[in-house]
């Protein structure tokens, strides 16, 4: 068993003993039992709860322990994979630099081949150091401006925006209780998997609004006209490496919505996504609304 679950299990451990000391103290067994008995059930249900709540705390401990001991060295990869992953590259565009007459067309391309693979590798490596952060940061809730948080966001975008004419439409959104960063990096994935599959249309559009979905949360929507995909494989999109278009059509490293699924699950909510082949696609999650704040109709 992992710690993870060893934690869970213990949790309901206490609960139970919890729940048989209000039993015991509410006078439940008072007709079944003498006094004497009572007390003894008394003191192993206070024995128990004891135990319980040490090891829960010595468990809460290693994992925090685990936690440090994995960011330091996924720092340390992050650091050593980079280093020749530099080298390479400074290597190939030193070659493709040079003007030798021995450099024929097929050397070019072989060259180009390389450093495509190299950036991939190294946006890799990024992805998953996100992946990992993502569901070890302390989330941080605050009253966050929806609106000006996405317009925020669609101005990374404006490079892609400028050049290939994307008509972007943003609803009215609400102020929503989240951890900005967190809610920012997944809006991040959203918009750019969106701007990504716009790519082979005259005229791109995206899409973002809400709709209501209960009276302590909405419905965020991020809506494009792109490459779209079949709805029969929807259940594979938030998966780790999964990919539904080839590489050589989309580029990706197959992590981004699996970040989005893993940034709203600890928010509370839920992912999923709408489309069809050639026909764009949709994609929603859930996020809770601030105190007092209701979704703009």
């Amino acid at each position: 068993m992992n710690q993870d679950a060893e934690v869970v299990e213990l949790i309901a451990t206490l609960h139970a003993a919890e729940q048989r000391l209000e039993e015991l103290t509410s006078g439940e067994v008072d007709s079944i039992m003498d006094p004497d008995g009572r007390s003894f059930l008394l003191r192993h249900a206070q024995d128990q709860l004891r135990h319980s709540e040490a090891a829960k705390r010595i468990l809460i401990l290693q994992l925090e322990s685990a936690n440090e001991e994995l960011e330091t060295i996924g720092n340390s990869i992050s650091h050593d994979l980079r280093v020749p992953l530099r080298h390479m590259q400074c290597f190939v565009e030193l070659l493709q630099q040079k003007k030798d007459p021995a450099f024929t067309e097929e050397n070019l391309r072989y060259l180009a081949t390389i450093s495509r693979s190299v950036k991939q590798m190294g946006d890799l490596i990024d992805n998953l150091l996100t992946y990992s952060r993502a569901g070890r940061a302390e989330i941080q809730k605050t009253d966050v401006d929806l609106g000006l948080l996405v317009k925020d966001t669609v101005s990374d975008f404006q490079e892609e925006t400028t050049r290939r004419g994307i008509a972007w439409h943003i609803h009215p959104l609400p102020t929503v209780r989240a951890d900005a960063a967190l809610l920012r990096m997944a809006l991040v994935n959203l918009i750019s998997n969106a701007v990504k599959f716009t790519g082979t249309r005259s005229e791109p559009s995206i899409e973002i609004g809400c709709v209501a979905s209960g009276s302590d949360e909405t419905v965020i929507y991020i809506r494009d006209n792109g490459a779209g995909f079949d709805q029969k494989q929807a259940g594979k999109l938030f998966g780790m490496f999964q990919r539904l278009h080839p590489e050589s059509e989309f580029e990706g490293t197959g992590i981004g919505l699996a970040n989005v699924q893993r940034i709203v699950q600890r928010h509370g909510g839920r992912t999923w996504a709408e489309g069809t082949v050639d026909g764009g696609a949709t994609f929603f999650f859930t996020i809770a609304l601030a105190a007092g704040g209701r979704s703009p109709s």
